[in-house]
This record gives C-alpha cells, sequence and structure tokens, in this order.
C-alpha cells in the first residue's frame, strides 16, 4: 500500500506546502474572467510570533479562500504586515535603553536603520509561521504598511483630507504616555483595575469627589445638572468665593447636562486639561484650560509648593495639606476603579491637551454617494443602509453606540518609527511659521526665511492601516511614479479595479471600532467604494478554565506553533473552528487538539480500507450504485456538499465543520465501510473518498491533499485546485430502505448492549427490505442468523416500519424492559433540565446561538426518544 499504516503529519506538511507554493495554486489572475473573491488578511503586528489567536483567524480565512477555490472563483488572499509603530518604537527605545544610550544620543537616520534591521527579521519569521498554519495566501502578492507604495497612498490621503478640511492642527486633549512621551490612541489602552482612595473635599458650600486630588489646582469651575433642584439658587455664571489648596479662588458655577445628579452630591469640578469629560465641558462653555502637570508627570508652578514633585509622590502631601485647611471632609479606603495604560510599555495615561494632528469626523462634505455628509455619518449610514453587513448582527448596535460618541480622532504621535506626517515648517527672521502641506516641500528660495523642516512626528498606525484592502491593491510601479494622481493610480491599477471592494473582513470583535471603521472612514472617502462587503467579528480565544490568557499566567498562554508538533496543523485548525460562532469568545483545550487528531486519523484509515478495495483513487469517474447503502451514500454525500457549501458562505464554521465531521466519522466510517464490506463497490467507494476529500480540504487542508497527491500521483491534479462536488444521481427508495437497515441494526445493537450479548437470532415477516438485504443486517449487527417466520416472537422492534423481532426467553425480555424503564426516568430528568435551560430568558440572549440550536435540537431528539419508549413499554406490558 501507498498509504502508511499511521499518518504522522510532520513527515508530510512542509512538502505538501512547498508543492502548492510551486504550483501557484495561491495566485490570483485578474485576467481569468472568473469571479472574484477577496479577503484582506489584517496585517499582525511584525514585532513578534503568532499567538492562538493569529492560528484562528488564518484558519477561518484560510476556508474561506479554499472553499471559494474549489468553487472555481479567482480567490485572492492578499496577505501583509503591519509595522506596528508604538509596538516597535517602544521595543527598540528599551534596547537603546538597555545600551545606556537613547534615540537623541543616536539620531533619527540610525534610529530608522536599527528598526528596519530588526523589523525585517521578525517579519519573515511571522510570514513562515503563518504557512505552517496552512495559510494559502497569495504571497506574490504580500504588502507591508511601510512599502513605498502604501506610503504614497497614506501621504496622499492626507493631503486630500487637509485641503478638504478634514483634517487640522490644533489644540486639544489626547491620550499622553509620560513614559514613552507620545500621544496614544484610545485602541491602545489597557485598562487595569485599581484599588485606591477616594477623597470628598469641601469646595465652598459644596462638597466634591475625586482619585486623583493632585489635578485640582486649577479647578475654578463648579458644575452641576440645570435641572437638580437642590441647587436651583445657583444660576449658570454665577461667581463664589471659596478656600482652595493654595488660597482663595473665585470660581464660577457652570451648568451642563453632563453631570450625573445621583453621583455623589451632584456637584463637581473640572480640570479640563486633564480629562476628556472635562474638556468637552469647557469646550462647551468656552472655559480656560490651564495645564497642572507636565508632560512628564511632575507638577507644575500652579502647584506652589508642590512644584517639580512626581504626581505619585505629592498626592499624599497635598491631601496633608487639605486636612490642616479643613478642606478634606472623607476618604473611602476602598475605592475601585479603572486605570488606562498604554498597550505598549503599560505608562500610565495622562490626559493633556496638546498641539496635534486631528481628523474632523463632524464636518461634512459632499461624500462618496453623493450626499453631504460628516464622516461620522458616512460610517453609520453605509451600516442602516446594507452597504456592509456586520455578522454578528448584534454588534451594530455598538458600533453605533460608539460611532455616536466618537471624537475627533488624533492622528499624530511623538515617534520615529512609522509614517512620518507630510508637512512642512519655515520660519521667517520675525519666527513667523509657515506651513506646507505636501509629499516634498517647495524649492523656492524666499529671501527672509530659514529652510523647510519636515514635521518630526509620524501617524497614527491606524491611519495607515485604515487604507488596507485598497492601497494593498494599487500597482506599486504606479504608486512610486510621482507624475500620476492618486485618481490615476487607483484607475489603472488592474488589481484595484478587479478585486475592490473586498468580499469579507474577517477580524476580531475587539476592533470593530478602531479598525474596521476606520476602514469604512477612509476608503468611503478616498475610493467612493466601501472597503469590503461583510464583516465578519470572531471572538476571543481563552485559556482552559475561561479566562483570559495573559503574560502573568504563562501557563495559559497557547503557542500554536507548539501544538503543530504534536497534533499537526489540520488538528489545531479543526480544533479552532470546533464550537466557534460569530462574536463568541472560546476556551482552548489540549483535548480538542487530541479529538480531532483522532479524527485525520480516522479520515486516514478511511483512505488505506478504500486504497486496500480499490488500487487506486479513479478521480472523476461517474458512482455506479447498485445496493441501498450506495444510494444512501451518494445521498449523504449530496447534502453534505450542499449543506457545508451553505454554511461556509454563511459563516457558519462551527456547523460546517459537524457536518464534515459527522459525514466521515459517523455516516462513511460507522456505516458505509462497515456495509461496503458485506457487497463491495468500487467505483462508489472512490466517489465517497473523493467527495469527502474535497469537503474535508478547507479545514483539513494537509491530510487531504496528502492522500489526494499519494492515491493520484500519476498526473500533477492538485486537490487544492479541484472543483467543489457536484451532486450525483440516486434512487431516494433505495436511500430510504438503508435507513430502515440502519433503524433496524441500531435497535438490535441496542438490545445486545442492555442484555450484554455478544451475538443473537432475529425473525422477520413480510418484509422485501429486509428480505433484500438480509446478510447486510446480519454482517452489520453481528447476527447469527436472520431468519423469515409467519409468526414473530421475542421483542418486537419499534424504531422500524419492517416486522422484525429479536429473539430473546422472558427473562431477558423483562430485563430490557427494565433498561428501557431506567432509561426513560434518565430522558425525562435531562429533558425537564433542557426545559429550564432554554426556558431562562437569560441563556436565549446571551449564550452562542449554536448552543442554544444545540439545546434545542437535544430537547427535541429526547422528546422523540421518550415517546416512542413510552409508547413501547406500555405496548409490551399490555402484551
Amino acid at each position: 500500500m501507498r498509504l502508511p499504516k499511521t499518518y504522522e503529519a510532520e513527515q508530510y506538511e512542509k512538502d505538501i506546502y512547498k508543492l502548492w507554493e510551486r504550483s501557484g495554486a495561491f495566485y490570483a489572475n485578474p485576467k481569468s474572467g472568473k469571479e472574484p473573491f477577496v479577503i484582506s488578511m489584517p496585517p499582525p503586528n511584525e514585532t513578534g510570533t503568532l499567538s492562538i489567536g493569529h492560528a484562528l483567524f488564518l484558519t477561518l480565512q484560510d476556508i474561506m479562500i479554499r472553499h471559494a477555490r474549489l468553487k472555481g472563483k479567482d480567490a485572492l488572499w492578499l496577505p501583509g504586515t503591519d509595522h506596528a509603530a508604538l509596538a516597535v518604537n517602544a521595543l527598540i527605545e528599551k534596547q537603546l535603553s538597555d545600551e545606556g544610550t537613547d534615540k537623541h544620543q543616536i539620531g533619527r537616520d540610525e534610529f530608522l536603520k536599527r528598526t528596519k534591521e530588526f523589523v525585517g527579521n521578525s517579519r519573515n519569521t511571522m510570514l513562515e509561521q503563518m504557512r505552517a498554519i496552512g495559510a494559502s495566501a497569495d504571497w506574490s502578492r504580500t504588502r507591508y504598511t511601510l512599502d513605498d507604495s502604501l506610503n504614497r497612498c497614506v501621504n496622499e490621503t492626507f493631503i486630500k483630507m487637509y485641503e478638504d478640511g478634514l483634517i487640522y492642527r490644533g489644540y486639544r486633549i489626547v491620550n499622553w504616555d509620560p513614559n514613552l512621551q507620545t500621544t496614544v490612541s484610545d485602541d491602545e489602552l489597557v485598562y487595569q483595575e485599581e484599588k485606591s482612595k477616594f477623597y470628598t473635599l469641601k469646595y465652598g458650600p459644596f462638597e466634591i469627589g475625586t482619585a486623583r486630588p493632585e489635578t485640582k489646582f486649577g479647578d475654578k469651575y463648579v458644575i452641576m445638572h440645570p435641572d437638580d433642584e437642590r441647587y436651583a439658587q445657583y444660576k449658570h455664571g454665577d461667581t463664589i468665593d471659596v478656600e482652595w489648596i493654595n488660597g482663595p479662588i473665585t470660581a464660577t458655577v457652570i451648568k451642563d447636562e453632563a453631570v450625573d445628579p445621583k453621583f455623589g452630591t451632584g456637584v463637581m469640578t473640572i480640570t479640563p486639561a486633564h480629562s476628556h469629560v472635562d474638556f468637552e465641558i469647557a469646550q462647551r462653555h468656552g472655559l480656560d484650560k490651564e495645564q497642572i502637570i507636565d508632560f512628564h508627570g511632575k507638577l507644575l508652578p500652579i502647584a506652589g509648593e508642590f512644584e517639580g514633585i512626581n504626581i505619585a509622590e505629592a498626592r499624599p502631601k497635598i491631601v496633608e495639606k487639605l486636612n490642616k485647611k479643613g478642606l478634606l471632609v472623607s476618604i473611602d479606603e476602598e475605592y475601585v476603579h479603572n486605570i488606562a495604560l498604554n498597550d505598549r510599555g503599560k505608562g500610565v495615561i495622562e490626559p493633556q491637551i496638546k498641539l496635534q494632528w486631528f481628523v474632523d469626523v463632524n464636518k461634512k462634505i459632499v461624500d462618496w454617494k453623493g450626499k453631504k455628509h460628516s464622516l461620522k455619518e458616512v460610517m453609520q449610514s453605509v451600516i442602516r443602509e446594507g452597504d456592509i453587513e456586520i455578522v454578528p448582527k448584534r454588534f451594530e448596535k455598538t458600533y453605533f453606540h460608539w460611532i455616536d460618541s466618537l471624537r475627533d480622532w488624533c492622528i499624530s504621535r511623538q515617534i520615529w518609527w512609522g509614517h512620518r506626517i507630510p508637512v512642512w515648517y519655515r520660519i521667517d527672521t520675525d519666527n513667523r511659521e509657515e506651513t506646507y502641506v505636501g509629499i516634498a516641500p517647495p524649492t523656492d528660495q524666499s529671501e527672509g526665511f530659514h529652510e523647510w523642516q519636515q514635521d518630526p512626528d509620524t501617524l497614527d498606525t491606524w491611519f495607515s492601516s485604515a487604507l488596507w484592502t485598497w492601497s494593498t491593491l494599487v500597482d506599486p510601479k504606479l504608486a512610486v511614479d510621482g507624475s500620476l494622481s492618486l485618481e490615476a493610480i487607483l484607475k489603472d491599477s488592474r488589481d484595484f479595479q478587479k478585486y475592490h471592494p473586498t468580499d469579507v473582513m474577517e477580524t476580531g470583535w475587539d476592533i470593530l471600532f478602531f479598525w474596521v471603521a476606520r476602514m469604512i472612514l477612509a476608503t468611503t472617502y478616498v475610493t467612493g467604494e466601501v472597503p469590503f462587503k461583510k464583516v465578519y467579528l470572531h471572538g476571543m480565544i481563552r485559556a482552559e478554565d475561561g479566562k483570559k490568557m495573559s503574560k502573568s499566567r504563562p501557563e495559559s498562554i497557547v503557542d500554536p506553533l507548539s501544538v503543530i508538533p504534536k497534533y499537526g496543523a489540520d488538528s489545531l485548525r479543526l480544533a479552532l473552528i470546533m464550537g466557534v460562532s460569530p462574536g463568541n469568545d472560546q476556551n482552548w483545550g489540549t483535548a480538542k487538539a487530541e479529538a480531532n487528531r483522532n479524527f485525520c486519523n480516522k479520515l486516514w484509515n478511511i483512505a488505506r480500507y478504500i486504497e486496500a478495495s480499490t488500487s487506486e483513487l479513479a478521480v472523476g469517474s461517474q458512482p455506479e450504485p447498485k445496493t441501498a447503502a450506495d444510494h444512501w451514500v451518494i445521498a449523504k454525500l449530496n447534502e453534505a456538499g450542499e449543506s457545508i457549501n451553505e454554511a461556509i458562505s454563511n459563516f457558519n464554521f462551527s456547523g460546517a465543520y459537524y457536518r464534515m465531521y459527522h459525514l466521515i466519522w459517523d455516516d462513511v466510517a460507522d456505516w458505509y465501510i462497515e456495509a461496503s464490506k458485506t457487497e463491495l463497490n468500487s467505483t462508489v467507494l472512490d466517489h465517497v473518498l473523493e467527495t469527502i476529500l474535497k469537503l474535508a480540504h478547507p479545514f483539513a487542508p494537509f491530510i487531504t491533499e496528502t492522500i489526494w497527491q499519494t492515491l493520484h500521483a500519476e498526473d500533477d491534479t492538485l486537490l487544492i485546485t479541484a472543483q467543489w462536488p457536484k451532486p450525483v444521481k440516486f434512487d431516494a427508495k433505495k436511500a430510504k430502505q438503508f435507513e430502515q437497515v440502519q433503524k433496524i441494526v441500531r435497535e438490535i445493537r441496542q438490545i445486545k448492549t442492555a442484555l450484554v450479548k455478544q451475538h443473537g437470532n432475529a425473525l422477520f415477516k413480510n418484509s422485501q427490505i429486509v428480505a433484500d438485504n438480509e446478510p447486510l443486517i446480519k454482517s452489520l449487527a453481528k447476527l447469527e442468523s436472520l431468519v423469515k417466520t409467519e409468526d414473530g416472537r421475542g421483542l418486537k422492534l419499534t424504531q422500524t416500519t419492517e416486522p422484525v423481532w429479536f429473539e430473546v426467553d422472558d427473562e431477558e425480555a423483562k430485563k430490557y424492559l427494565k433498561s428501557l424503564q431506567e432509561r426513560s426516568k434518565e430522558l425525562k430528568e435531562s429533558i425537564k433540565n433542557l426545559e429550564v435551560r432554554l426556558g431562562n430568558p437569560g441563556y436565549a440572549k446571551k449564550a452562542p446561538s449554536n448552543l442554544v440550536n444545540e439545546s434545542e435540537a437535544q430537547l427535541r431528539d429526547k422528546r422523540s426518544e421518550l415517546k416512542t419508549l413510552t409508547a413501547y413499554i406500555a405496548s409490551q406490558k399490555s402484551d
């Protein structure tokens, strides 16, 4: 035999992948005339190695791409990596710090040189890891967010948005990281629960609460809700004199609906320079915004004797002073709140007002449909009007909520790694600044001006990532041609014209707002198209105990590249989609990998049996069904092909997996293979193997291609480029006959198990189905005899419509009846538990839809079984 006894994944996977790459199977062809199917791979950060989360999205997207390829589409999965500006910058700065230097000492050019060397090595490692998982991406089109062509697109987009008034430079509050000395976007923040103290302070006639007394030096506005009757005597704009930290001040009353009257005393003071909420209130009312804390986390001169002290060190001293002045009312020692940290470096975020570049999300312009809308409104309308579908739909509500509260987007970063802002400044001899926005500065040599200097800041990584679906499809040669406009580049780029908009954006629900929404914003603005037609959001992979995988718990983190050598890439892939459902988190456990390694072994053993029975795989030949089992298995293969195709098309990956799994394990291995041992039909066996290999290929590409190549090595045919199975004709009546055979065999097996009998005899009366399938039933049910009789005796089978009896004596009949009664009790208890579960409104709303559907199916099956059992027990008692 060509297939060895056992499947050892590591012996085949690398060679199979090389075979695919050599064949060009991954390459899309815009000239093919085929219907395109396109996925832009979310570019992983190039700084590290693949996580189990990466493995999930690679598997889901690869399933869709392989399925589309088998369906005859021009499938393009465009891969790439992200320059991960903040993460990479933090790593290089840490390296420099360890060497006793910093970026300012080595200079920008040397810093960028070192960074490029580092990320180049890391990027290649990551791409190889993607291959190990089986990603069938078009590597010839691999893109990188700092490619020259993508950089051109980024610069042109910035310039266009600036000229349209959508990008501006101004003073607004930002997330500032004092450690890394840069602004940080909302999506780069993580929140850590912290137990601290909450202080109630006396502020004139009011009491105010704060966890940060060190920010209160400049608080000269007292805010209350306009409808709060407790403070009706105070009018908007009233002033009052209060004693405060460093002496008396005059405070102004501001009425604003941002105040929650139910929280605390319903009164608060604001620190506009160090709070996003306070800044917005100050903006609405034209209030002063005085900086209290500098950009290194130290107090400024407004703090008096506390000037220059780090805020953490200053806090207890400030509280002590407040107490001495009689301004400290109380301290809550058990206050728990979330503090914002920079995900890179874990520096505590200090909101600061800073001169930065922003995208105006509220300014109205003529949008991609010719209507006057703001970017914010466009992001909402594409979902409301059905231009883009979000799966699962429940995330639409969350999406809209986030867009409703969207602030202008700060896009500048005070780091050197990334897309440098295409803005130039020069000053004249009177120190007046002139600004020019463009890829390169003007060449004029005006007298009285110093040389043009480019803005030292770089753009937020998400700004370049927002262009990902279309910037990756422009022709690189056209993009670096400075004579062409962006419109001309898009018009003349063959890939963009063929493959955009893309079909699916598959990503984690956690970046729906930060990336997906921004792609919609930027792409509709620049190209006049949506970036994708559908968004599929997968959940997070959690540890086996259901908790988040965390570096603080190293044992909880799963490295997919450590799973593959032990279980194989296919087992990893199958384990990841086993039970996956859109938007819902799932737990990882090695038991899943073990179960799916067993499944791969089952598939291998099926192939070995068919090889031994038919010698070779006759691909494409028409099956010639003869027996009821032949017709039944063809019916099952037809139905599975249709249902798996529909499930993948509708993102029901778990449903597709289970249908494929049960087809191969139950229908083929447990039933048809066993039936074929009674009457072998090589044409049907060949069809079975060819079909299940095609249906399983998107999920388990390595083992299916290995079997295909081993048993069909006479030509260059590849499974990866084969065609999805087409329905084959069968006799439905004969297929139904085999279903009766199954019912007979199942019930006989059930009786024998209950009575602990290895063999036995059965009788049948006037049944053509039984007569036609007598050898098969005897074989499958392990009967000593199956005899036609005029009068039945023993236990009459109830799960079939055919008159069949299993021969037993009275004692055995009573024993079996007792086992059925016990089973009846078990069923009633199970039904009761399922009814309680499904009757709980919270379960139906919160549980993953596939689990709810599974529970409902279990309830139906158990009710049906109980009904049959009850009727059977009643009939036996009456006898």
